[in-house]
């Protein structure tokens, strides 16, 4: 528009002079003595034009033309013969271009004070834009483009954001690193007015410049701005890119650049960076005002930088807390195969409390948890994980799925109500939340499932036909509300059975998606053929997952396996201390038959162990069992509920000594406590 409006200007400038001299002309061959007077009134015509269309020094050149034209005509050339005729026309036309001079200069004061008010209120619309544009994310890269976007085309021609590397890792660049070039950078913004240019040879895809002898240089080590309106060659725009003249030869020659700013981009006393702003299709150069400007707009984007890049960095710290706190691999069991996933939330939400575990149990069984933590974060993540070691605490001693969480549940409602000594009756930063968690135990002898879920999504199961269904368990409250019961479901598993635990985030999505929609879907997917569960597992992420999740997802596939007779043994022993003797000979034959003899001299010590304790201190049937799992597995059920204790028995007594030779001659021992009575077991290394 500005280009187009002084377009016409010169058009009417060249047309004004033009009619002087045809009015000139027109005195001159048509003007009679008598006529003089009335054809000099059109003289009067250019200068008032000027006065109202033209700026003043074009005006104060019609004006002096249009004198010079008629002095010339009615003082010399034209036969005026009244001599006051001659001195009233050229006093007139003196005074009209005196009062057009008058009016020009006054309608030009009015236009300078009107373009600073809009020059004004298009700094503070670019301000509002910079306030309400940058910094709608938590990503430092994108806050970076954001800036650019609105500086370009509102304020520069071409605008670029270096940031120091470690700033895009969420990281403090280290101190005095703005002081001592060289300095290492990454352009991860540029925008320009014109498209494709002149990015085109001012690329981005160099991942680590290092500055020198350039203005951004020199403002990184100053910690000032700095501005400049003459940029004469390809070496000044060089410098103020950071780039070589060779490569900045074409960009000058093709686009004229002509006035720079480089301000420092530097929030809570660290530079993070340099913006860098020129200009090439607009005339007017950067002014003190743009600088002061140039340096309100660093300042706000800075603060968003550095607000994203502490995000960043307590992001990838939840990250990787979580990573650490969930297994870092599954375990190999005879009771089922087993393949996970886990896919943290959308940047802009955080990381969450979602967790998963395989836990071996005695008696080859196992125990498959999936749990979630509600909100994100460290305080989530870390919440997370002294659930996920409680819950392992707890199913080391063999509770039921429906007690374990009972426990689980006041161990939440301690961590919610947990204060510190200074601030006693206000709850702790860990306090305030929720969790949901599904427990199952798989029996691979038995093929027995039990599950029990605390106000978490049912699990699907596939069987070996292909059928998904949801399983209808007992829903229970949240963990963390105390005082009521949670229920367990057992169901009858065979073998190849698919079950899929998984988070909320996996079929739900915040006021996007129906959770019926992702739990149809889940079933869907679960019923094909598939192969691997590792490759179900990506297949499930790619198909319910339409888009990134919005909170935390993990996913846990088991498909159960069964420990047929040739993997158990089980006899009934009499509850007569002869029998301890058949209990070995029943062992060692067992094992011979199994090849593994290697083990038979300490599988007849434990069992001898144990068939004793419990003949000795139990009543009623007694019951061993050996399993060939990985190694083996010793059992003895009796039909009391006392638990041994292991003690070091004194030089000279006489009992004592038996769970002590159990514990130093298997991997582990334990006691589990069933209807009925109890089972004492011990795991012999392969």
């Amino acid at each position: 528009m500005a280009s187009l409006r002084r377009g016409g200007q010169n058009g009417l400038f060249a047309l004004l002079l033009l009619s002087v001299v045809v009015i000139t002309a027109y005195q001159l061959v048509l003007g009679q003595p008598d006529a003089t007077v009335r054809y000099a009134s059109t003289s009067l015509l250019p200068p008032l034009v000027a006065s109202a269309l033209l700026p003043l020094r074009r005006t104060a050149v019609v004006g002096a033309t249009s004198i010079a034209s008629t002095v010339l005509n009615f003082g010399f050339l034209l036969p005026v013969s009244n001599l006051s005729g001659r001195i009233v026309v050229i006093s007139s036309i003196v005074v009209a271009v005196v009062l057009s001079l008058l009016s020009c200069w006054a309608r030009a004061n009015r236009e300078a004070k009107l373009g600073r008010v809009m020059i004004a209120r298009d700094r503070l619309t670019l301000l509002s834009v910079a306030t309400t544009h940058i910094g709608n994310t938590l990503e430092v890269d994108t806050t970076a483009r954001e800036l650019v976007e609105a500086a370009v085309p509102r304020f520069a021609d071409l605008a670029t954001v270096d940031l120091a590397d470690p700033v895009l890792r969420g990281e403090e660049p280290r101190p005095g690193w703005s002081g001592q070039p060289p300095f290492e950078l990454r352009r991860v913004a540029q925008r320009s007015v014109l498209e494709g240019a002149p990015e085109a040879v001012l690329r981005l895809d160099e991942t680590r410049r290092r500055i020198e002898d350039s203005v951004p240089a020199r403002v990184l080590a100053s910690g000032r701005p700095e501005r400049s309106t003459g940029l004469e060659g390809p070496a000044d725009l060089a410098g103020w890119l950071g780039v070589s003249p060779e490569r900045a030869e074409e960009p000058w020659r093709r686009y004229g650049f002509h006035s720079g700013i480089a301000v420092p981009l530097r929030a809570r006393g660290t530079t993070l960076g340099v913006a860098v702003f020129l200009r090439h299709r607009t005339r007017e150069p950067f002014d003190a005002d743009d600088l002061v400007l140039a340096q309100e707009i660093a300042a706000r984007a800075a603060v968003c930088v550095d607000n994203a890049r502490r995000f960043t960095r307590e992001h990838r710290n939840s990250l990787a807390l979580q990573r650490s706190l969930l297994p870092r691999r599954l375990p190999k069991l005879a009771a089922v195969d087993v393949a996970s996933r886990y896919l943290p939330a959308d940047s802009a939400m955080g990381v969450g409390g979602d967790w998963f575990d395989v836990i071996p149990l005695s008696g080859a069984r196992v125990a498959l948890v999936v749990g979630d933590v509600v909100g994100h974060g460290v305080h989530a993540s870390a919440t997370m994980g002294r659930l996920r070691s409680t819950v392992r605490t707890l199913a080391d001693i063999d509770l039921p799925p429906d007690e374990l969480l009972t426990h689980l549940d006041d161990v939440v409602i301690r961590l919610r109500f947990e204060t510190e000594p200074a601030d006693a009756g206000r709850e702790s930063p860990t306090g305030g939340f929720g969790a949901t968690c599904l427990y199952a135990v798989y029996d691979p002898v038995s093929r027995h499932c039990t599950v029990a879920r605390a106000g978490h999504p049912a699990p699907v199961l596939v069987r070996p036909s292909g059928t998904a269904e949801v399983l209808e368990l007992p829903a229970g409250p949240p963990l963390g509300l105390g005082g009521l019961p949670f229920e367990s479901a057992e169901l009858d598993l065979p073998e190849e059975t698919l079950l899929a635990l998984y988070t909320n985030g996996l079929v739900e999505s915040r006021g996007s998606r129906d959770p019926d929609r992702g739990f149809d879907e889940l079933r869907r997917v679960l019923s094909r053929p598939n192969g691997s569960l590792e490759e179900l597992c990506d297949t499930v992420l790619d198909t319910v997952l339409a888009e990134q999740p919005t909170d935390d997802v993990a996913l846990l596939l088991a498909r159960t396996r069964a420990l047929d007779a040739s993997h158990v043994a089980t006899w009934e022993i009499p509850d007569d201390p002869t029998a301890v003797a058949s209990a070995r000979e029943l062992a060692t034959s067992q094992l011979a038959g199994w090849g593994m003899a290697d083990a038979a001299f300490t599988a007849e010590l434990v069992v001898s162990e144990l068939v004793t304790n419990a003949i000795r201190h139990a009543d009623g049937p007694i019951q061993l069992r050996l399993i060939r799992e990985r190694g083996l597995i010793c059992e003895v059920s009796d039909s009391t509920s006392t638990s041994p204790h292991l003690r070091r028995a004194r030089v000279f007594d006489e009992s004592g000594r038996g769970l002590f030779i159990i514990a130093r001659l298997t991997e582990r021992w334990g006691t589990r406590h069933r209807p009925g009575g109890k089972t004492i077991w011990a795991e012999l290394a392969p």
